[in-house]
């Protein structure tokens, strides 16, 4: 009953590889490097027709993909682990909310800083502009988040879930994790907890490795 997931070690597989390493699932992670290059991306095109990560093979043949549906369906897959609010809990609509605000605001812009040429060709300029403007929506996106949630030990109270996970992850892309402090302070306690999550150490070290700037 093996699951396989396309990803990469510091990307959006991240969240996902670690919601299954606290279910306890089996699975095994062919690692496309995307952002390399084509020949990674066609890796990834027995899965997702899109070329992107992550992307998951349940044991039953079924092909999963976008970050935020398989943190969604796994948690609700697994009831057991607590790793998601219940449709019944009253913490259930903001957990939806935060879940999707995540890759519609946040990750979304990524498409667009990788590769600025993608919207505005060659133009250096153009394109220093685009890296720019992205950052700082990313940012402000982490500061409106931050003043429109509630946190407790995590992010939905005191619970783990897969958004503790998902934000944990993406706060450390561009801008990184000391503007993510900066801008979401209440936030910023929270993904420091799941940080050291001692179920989550060994996994943090292979996938995606702390910096010193990110203390």
């Amino acid at each position: 009953m093996t699951y396989t997931l396309y990803g990469a070690a510091g990307s959006g597989s991240v969240p996902v590889e670690a919601a299954m390493t606290l279910i306890g699932l089996d699975y095994q992670v062919i690692e496309a490097v995307t952002w390399e290059g084509d020949a990674e991306r066609d890796k990834v095109a027995v899965a997702n027709p899109m070329r992107q990560i992550p992307a998951l093979i349940t044991p039953a043949g079924e092909t999963i993909t976008e970050s935020a549906a398989l943190l969604i369906w796994l948690a609700d897959s697994h009831p057991e682990a607590r790793l998601a609010p219940t449709i019944d809990d009253p913490r259930r609509a903001q957990f939806l909310r935060w879940m999707t605000f995540i890759p519609a605001s946040i990750y979304s812009m990524f498409w667009v800083r990788d590769v600025p040429s993608r919207l505005v060709g060659e133009d250096a300029a153009a394109q220093d502009q685009v890296r720019l403007r992205t950052a700082e929506r990313i940012a402000e996106c982490w500061r409106v988040m931050d003043s429109q949630i509630q946190p407790g030990r995590f992010l939905l109270g005191d619970d783990l879930s897969v958004l503790d996970l998902y934000v944990a992850t993406a706060s450390r892309w561009t801008p990184r994790r000391t503007r993510f402090y900066a801008e979401a302070p209440r936030m910023a306690e929270v993904v420091r907890r799941v940080d050291a999550l001692p179920a989550l150490q060994a996994f943090w070290a292979e996938r995606f490795p702390f910096g010193a700037e990110e203390a």
